[in-house]
């Protein structure tokens, strides 16, 4: 589903021709809060078919992300964490990466993962851990991955994912692989992580064709962004590593394409790299784990909610356009939910993975006290089994 690239489309904005610092004070938007063009030539670029793409993988994610959540609490998943309210976020820099480009995720980007065509039924058998789980049921949920389309497993780990997204841009490099790049993500917390600033010194130093991206939803689980970084921005933080900073409105996905996009094409040209922070709102809970009523003022979640909806402003946008009927958002969200019902039901009748799988992939030749151990264990599972006679 990703959207091809035009290499003859540039991102030729002021905005993008500023000095560095202006950059990483700035914030790139090209639509306001109510879906109105701030910039109608540098919308010019987005046709139908684009944008509409663009709509789709927002409201994918936002209807996945609510089924998802319903499971938990009704117990049949253990854990979910949405990316409600930063599908703008997610979709816009999904949708400027390249099929040849690698994605490094955090916690909230599966959603890359889906419009780069990642399948409903793979993420979802990720979060059951079932029988068709490529992972075999061995990580907590949300932690899907994509060999075949470059998206690589989450780390549980907060920053970990940084330094991994520098060294395959730096293989990249090494390996002469040009016109290609890594896009590495992270949350506002992920940057006072130490593996944080060793990813960004390398990147700095070698030049690596990366684009890390942090997605500023302004809450690292309980902590907001005023205590977690003294920094103006977030954006402004890359200037001391000699990596060029760029800073958009994370809720507005036409900016966030395009900025994404200037920096990947940039990485790919083998100009070096670019530190992307993208200015959102974590409307949701941390997690299924969390109650953010606990530590936050509701009432401006509220705000980021319902005035600055991704979703609400670029269906304003479409309505405009003439690009999106009335009614047309609740019959594609109806189709939408039966794809991830319909998916969760083949998740659910797949069972869980077989009791072998346990001491797979440990040793290329299985040890024979990891050998006698699945004898016992496969005995015992017998006599207990109801089925077993």
């Amino acid at each position: 589903m990703v959207h091809a690239i035009s290499a003859s489309r540039s991102a030729a904005h002021s905005y993008f021709e500023g000095d560095d610092e202006a950059k990483a004070r700035g914030l790139f938007q090209l639509l306001a809060d109510d879906g109105t063009p701030i910039d109608e030539q540098g919308l010019a670029g987005f046709d139908r078919e684009l944008s509409r793409q663009l709509f789709e993988g927002m409201l994918r994610i936002r209807v996945t992300d609510a089924r998802m959540m319903a499971l938990q609490r009704q117990g049949r998943i253990g854990f979910y964490g949405e990316a409600m309210g930063q599908e703008a976020a997610v979709v816009g820099s999904a949708a400027a990466s390249a099929p040849e480009d690698w994605i490094v995720p955090a916690l909230r980007e599966a959603g890359v993962g889906l419009y780069r065509g990642m399948t409903l039924d793979a993420y979802i058998s990720q979060i059951f851990g079932n029988a068709t789980d490529v992972t075999k049921g061995r990580q907590l949920p949300c932690h899907p991955c994509d060999r075949e389309h470059h998206y690589v497993q989450m780390s549980s780990c907060v920053s970990t994912q940084i330094p991994h997204a520098v060294g395959i841009a730096m293989a990249m490099k090494i390996q002469g692989h040009t016109g290609r790049c890594a896009i590495g993500f992270m949350g506002d917390g992920g940057v006072s992580e130490a593996d944080f600033h060793v990813a960004m010194n390398f990147a700095g130093v070698m030049k690596s064709p990366v684009v890390l991206i942090c997605q500023n939803n302004q809450w690292a689980i309980s902590t907001p962004g005023h205590i977690q970084t003294a920094s103006e921005t977030i954006a402004i933080k890359g200037l001391g590593y000699g990596i060029e900073p760029l800073r958009a409105d994370g809720n507005d996905v036409f900016a966030v394409y395009e900025t994404v996009r200037y920096a990947a094409e940039k990485a790919r040209r083998g100009d070096g790299p670019s530190f992307v922070e993208l200015l959102t709102y974590r409307v949701s809970a941390h997690s299924s784990s969390d109650d953010p009523t606990r530590y936050r003022d509701e009432k401006v979640t509220e705000v980021w909610r319902h005035q600055k909806d991704p979703l609400r402003r670029m269906e304003a946008f479409l309505k405009a356009k003439g690009w999106l009927e009335a009614g047309e958002r609740e019959a594609l969200a109806a189709k939408l939910e039966t794809d991830v019902r319909e998916a969760i039901a083949r998740a659910e009748a797949a069972g869980p993975p077989a009791v072998e799988t346990l001491v797979d992939d440990v040793y290329e030749e299985q040890p024979w006290h990891l050998r006698e151990q699945l004898t016992e264990l496969l005995a015992a599972d017998r006599v207990k089994s109801p089925h077993s006679h």
